[in-house]
This record gives C-alpha cells, structure tokens and sequence, in this order.
C-alpha cells in the first residue's frame, strides 16, 4: 500500500509559480511511476505530468508544455511540480498519483494510488 499527501498549493496571480509536493510512504518509492492529475470544479479529472520510477523520462500534457516541470528524489520518497507562469485556467485540485510499474501513461487507470489534493488558484 502507498499513502501520498500532498503540500504547496495556494493563491497565486497569473503569471506566478507554486510548487507542489507529493510526499510518499509505503512500497519502495524508486519502483514506480508517479503522475500529477487535476480537476477543476464540473470537469473531469485531466493528466497534467508524469515522471518514470528513475526520473529518467518525463511527459506532459500539451497544456502545461513548456511551464511545468515534474521532478522527483526517490532518497526523500518525494515528487514535485514546479509550476510557473501560471494562468487561471490552471485552477484546480492537483492531485499525485501513484503508477503500477515504472513506466509512465497519461491514462488515470494506470495509477494505483492516490493523494487527497491539494487546491491551485490562479487569480487574473
């Protein structure tokens, strides 16, 4: 089993960054992939970025391309996003998931386990 909280959200004006992160516990960290999703009020829940069990490889959604970075330390068990530029469309719940391997998938199945979120709010 996985427990994973989340910390950092908060209130930011547009064009600011925030980091969030992902603090794990439980199965051996380095073995799988971890994920960050969100969820804005009425919308489903969106991939936003990935990082592989090795921090080897990443991926991103086209949304946040070239603004967010994911970014882990498996000898802290953590995962970040580092968000920057933020716009307000970026408000939402953000959310770091878990994956069932070490590869990464956009696919909300492929993960496991889940974190309670934690709220982004971008002001214009």
């Amino acid at each position: 089993q996985v427990q994973l909280v989340e910390s950092g959200g908060g209130l930011v004006q547009a064009g600011g960054s925030l980091r969030l992160s992902c603090a794990a516990s439980g199965r051996t960290f380095s073995s799988y992939a971890m994920g960050w999703f969100r969820q804005a009020p009425g919308k489903e829940r969106e991939f936003v970025a990935a990082i592989t069990a090795s921090g080897g490889s990443t991926i991103y959604a086209d949304s946040v391309k070239g603004r967010f970075t994911i970014s882990r330390d498996n000898a802290k068990n953590t995962v970040y996003l580092q968000m920057n530029s933020l716009k307000p469309e970026d408000t939402a719940f953000y959310y770091c998931a878990g994956g069932r391997g070490p590869g990464v998938t956009m696919n909300r199945v492929g993960y496991d386990y889940w974190g309670q979120g934690t709220q982004v709010t971008v002001s214009s």
